[in-house]
């Protein structure tokens, strides 16, 4: 069984990460502060401690460890865009340089294959229609930057024997695991409780989708997929389009916000990452997801009648 170390395996995504890998046979290692608590993950997974510290040397880490996935992030509970507060050099001393010193000990240590998981926010202002992989990477917050330069770092340290690869990963959805609120809580509360919700508009993707690119990329020919970047992204939809779903899962009468300007919101291309066999739920999933979600925020819907 081929050993994965996933660093923020107890993580919004990274969970969605572990599950997946562990569902396709994989052993699994979760690295991060503090030990998942019992039954937080399906089987049981190994524990590894390890924190984005750049001046602690954390090699040990990476003993038996063929593939390295770093799904670890610091940030201001709830924000990722505006995700370093009031503290911007701790931020990027944590997220940059932290994330350097675990890609060099995982190369000096023997590690084979490195998946980082980057974010669209490289991608910024650009001002093309469609991003691709080739489109230039303008980011306008410090969340996008460090992201960017953490992509660059590792695709630096590329070579024989040490693949790498980054995952620009757009809005991540799905349930968030046992005691946890998945992400669209607060809205689904909101509209069932018949607050005003404003538009607005993203790109969307499930977090197994995301898991699946991950193994995609840990199993794929080496020259396919080293030194490289793939967009992952799955749905553009906005607010109404969800509550529109959990409008009808749920029987709420409550009006749905306004559509949101989607025309002019930037999709990503995902040709390069579906030409490795990627291939995401779209909106059935999208669909079948709120439908389940809704089952947990029925206890609101005793209110949810016209004003």
């Amino acid at each position: 069984m081929t050993r994965v170390l996933v660093s923020g395996g107890t993580g919004f995504v990274g969970r969605f990460i572990v599950e997946h890998l562990i569902a396709h046979g994989y052993k699994v290692a979760v690295g991060g502060r503090t030990p998942p608590a019992s039954g937080f993950f399906s089987q049981p997974v190994a524990y590894v401690p390890l924190r984005l510290d750049p001046d602690a040397d954390q090699i040990a880490a990476f003993d038996d460890i063929y593939y390295f996935v770093h799904a670890a992030f610091e940030h201001v509970e709830g924000k990722y865009r505006g995700g370093e507060g009031a503290d911007p050099e701790g931020f990027r001393h944590a997220n940059l340089d932290g994330s350097v010193r675990l890609f060099d000990e995982a190369r000096a240590a023997g590690v084979r294959r490195c998946v980082f998981l980057s974010s669209r926010a490289v991608y910024g202002k650009t001002q093309v229609p469609v991003c691709d992989e080739t489109s230039p990477a303008m980011p306008d917050t410090l969340y996008g930057t460090v992201k960017l330069a953490s992509e660059d770092a590792l695709k630096a340290m590329t070579g024989h024997g040490f693949a790498t690869t980054s995952l620009r990963v757009t809005g991540v959805y799905g349930p968030a695991g046992a005691g946890r609120k998945h992400k669209w809580s607060s809205l689904f509360a909101d509209y069932l409780a018949g607050k005003a919700v404003p538009p607005r508009a993203g790109t969307e993707v499930h977090g197994d989708d995301v898991a699946q690119a991950v193994k995609l990329v840990l199993e794929a020919e080496t020259a396919k997929i080293s030194g490289k970047v793939f967009n992952v992204s799955d749905v553009l939809t906005d607010n109404r389009e969800i509550l529109s779903i959990l409008q009808k899962a749920t029987g709420c009468s409550h009006p749905l916000p306004p559509a949101a300007e989607t025309a002019v919101f930037k999709a990503m291309s995902t040709d390069k990452l579906r030409a490795l066999g990627w291939m995401p739920g779209g909106p059935e999933r999208l669909a079948a997801t709120i439908r389940e979600l809704a089952a947990d925020a029925t206890a609101d819907v005793n209110d949810c009648s016209s004003p």
